[in-house]
């Protein structure tokens, strides 16, 4: 059962990233909320986990920090020049006027998931990734993403 339910995930995951590749060449906007939308989907996961709700899964635990990764990898590049409004956006002009900030902030961001799922091993290990990890994502929302009220 445990092994189907990450077989799963994995496959949802890996059809969401490659929807998202599709969608990225024919509008960034909608690509960029589809990989927010998965990363938003991982956190709840990696949440659940760390809080006891689920149970820990190390497969799983790796993969969260895989698909925030390779999410970190792929998202300065849904944030062309011609993507600044439309689609309903939460980005921030900032975005656009400090490129190399935000690029380096998703950069950090793939590069903590990369490390965090490299040292999981257990509960704890995954605790203290994600936790480190989901601050990246708190600080880049605070600093790049219009507040909706």
């Amino acid at each position: 059962m445990k092994i189907n339910s990450a077989i799963a995930v994995a496959a949802i995951a890996a059809v969401t990233f490659a929807a998202t590749a599709v969608i990225a060449q024919q509008d960034p906007i909608a690509a960029r909320k589809e990989l927010m939308k998965g990363n938003g989907a991982e956190a709840r996961a990696g949440a659940a986990m760390a809080k006891g709700d689920t149970p820990f899964d190390l497969a799983r635990a790796q993969k969260i920090f895989a698909n925030y990764a390779e999410a970190g990898a792929k998202l300065p590049g849904l944030f062309p020049a011609n993507s600044k409004t439309g689609g309903d956006t939460a980005a921030s002009p900032k975005i656009w006027d400090d490129m190399a900030g935000f690029k380096a902030a998703s950069d950090k961001f793939a590069a903590d998931a990369k490390a965090a799922g490299a040292s999981v091993k257990d509960l704890d290990s995954f605790k203290a990734g994600f936790s480190a990890v989901s601050r990246n994502c708190g600080s880049c929302h605070e600093t790049y993403r219009v507040k909706k009220s």
